[in-house]
């Protein structure tokens, strides 16, 4: 991954994909002090057929890429779900966001919904509550994001945005997270997200 420096401003496109409802947000930063362009969820209709479903979601994220142009898109990494028809449908439409993205020569990096927690809570294990609570931290709001599609993909961005930005010897962890870490100063212990805390 590209390192920026934390005062770069870089413009990211975070998507939660869906074929229902896919969350999207694009995002200004650097990290410490980010701003909101958009977010929002793009809807398509289960009356439709699948193809005419795709096809939709390809033009508008088209037209949400030539307006913004992201540096990257942020999408969240498709894994494996018991619900069969549900991991197929959200299977389809990362396809076509990474269609979009090729097509647009943008960057599209993945994260798993663990590292998107890790990085923007602090914690792996962090609920959609506390997801929610710190984005809005992150970007000044009083309030949680909604819907919860178009707060995940804010939370997709910003975890992308943190993870760029943040310092090479922090292993990637959000900045708020390596100051904290550095203010502790040496022997300070530290738990990571997945390490027994005995």
């Amino acid at each position: 991954m590209t390192q920026v420096r934390p005062d770069d401003a870089q413009v990211v496109l975070g998507v939660d994909p869906g074929l229902a409802r896919c969350g999207v947000a694009v995002i200004e930063g650097p990290a410490r002090s980010v701003r909101a362009r958009t977010a929002g969820v793009l809807r398509t209709s289960s009356a439709a057929a699948v193809p005419e479903r795709l096809a939709q979601l390809h033009t508008e994220l088209g037209e949400l890429l030539a307006t913004h142009r992201p540096a990257v898109v942020a999408v969240e990494k498709v894994l494996f779900n018991a619900n069969v028809t549900n991991a197929i449908s959200v299977g389809q439409a990362a396809g076509v966001v990474l269609l979009a993205a090729a097509q647009a020569g943008i960057t599209v990096v993945e994260y798993s919904p663990s590292q998107v927690k890790a990085t923007v809570t602090g914690t792996g294990d962090a609920d959609k509550r506390q997801v929610g609570f710190m984005v809005a931290a992150a970007l000044g709001r009083a309030q949680p994001v909604r819907p919860a599609d178009a707060a995940d993909a804010l939370a997709l961005a910003l975890c992308h945005l943190q993870r760029a930005s943040a310092d090479p010897t922090a292993g990637g962890i959000a900045p708020r997270l390596a100051e904290a870490m550095a203010r502790g100063g040496a022997g300070a212990p530290v738990v990571r997200p997945g390490e027994d805390r005995r």
